[in-house]
C-alpha cells in the first residue's frame, strides 16, 4: 500500500479547491440569483442575451437536483473504480450542489468522493509490483533462519 501524502499535498489542495468552489457558488447564489441581478423573465424578446443563457443553465443544473445526482454518480464511480478524476468531479460538484439546493445526493456524492481522495495514492509501478508474484516467506524480515 502506498504512502499517504495528505499531510503534504492533499489536504491543502482539497481545502483550497473547496473554498474556491464554495465561494463561487455562494457568490452566484446570493450575489446574482437571489439578489435579482439576473433577469426575472427571460421569455421577453428584449431580455434575451448572455445573462438569460447563464440563468437558464444555472437553474437547469438544480431543477431536479441534477448537480447532486451528477455528484453522486461521480462519487460512486470514483469509489468503485478508484478514479481520482471522478473523485475530484464528485467532490467539487457535491460542494456546489450543497449550495444549489441538491442536499441529499450531493452530500453522499461528496463524501464518497472524499473517501477516494483521502486514500493513499498508488504509483503505477507500485500497484503492479506484486501482481502475479508469490509473496515472501512468513519468516522474511523477522530474522528467522532455517536450521541446517
Amino acid at each position: 500500500m502506498g504512502r499517504n501524502n495528505l499531510g503534504k499535498y492533499g489536504v491543502a489542495a482539497m481545502l483550497f479547491s473547496a473554498l474556491l468552489v464554495l465561494g463561487g457558488a455562494y457568490a452566484v447564489r446570493y450575489g446574482l440569483l437571489e439578489n435579482g441581478v439576473l433577469p426575472r423573465d427571460c421569455s421577453l424578446p428584449e431580455a434575451q442575451g448572455g445573462l438569460c443563457v447563464f440563468k437558464t443553465v444555472l437553474v437547469q443544473s438544480f431543477v431536479h437536483q441534477r448537480m447532486g445526482w451528477f455528484s453522486l454518480a461521480c462519487g460512486v464511480l470514483a469509489f468503485v473504480l478508484g478514479g481520482r478524476r471522478f473523485a475530484w468531479a464528485g467532490w467539487l460538484s457535491g460542494l456546489a450542489g450543497l449550495v444549489f439546493y441538491s442536499y441529499d445526493p450531493a452530500a453522499v456524492g461528496a463524501l464518497l468522493s472524499l473517501l477516494v481522495l483521502a486514500r493513499p495514492r498508488q504509483g503505477r509501478e507500485e500497484g503492479r509490483k506484486g501482481e502475479g508474484e508469490a509473496g515472501g516467506q512468513p519468516g522474511d524480515g523477522l530474522g528467522v533462519r532455517r536450521l541446517g
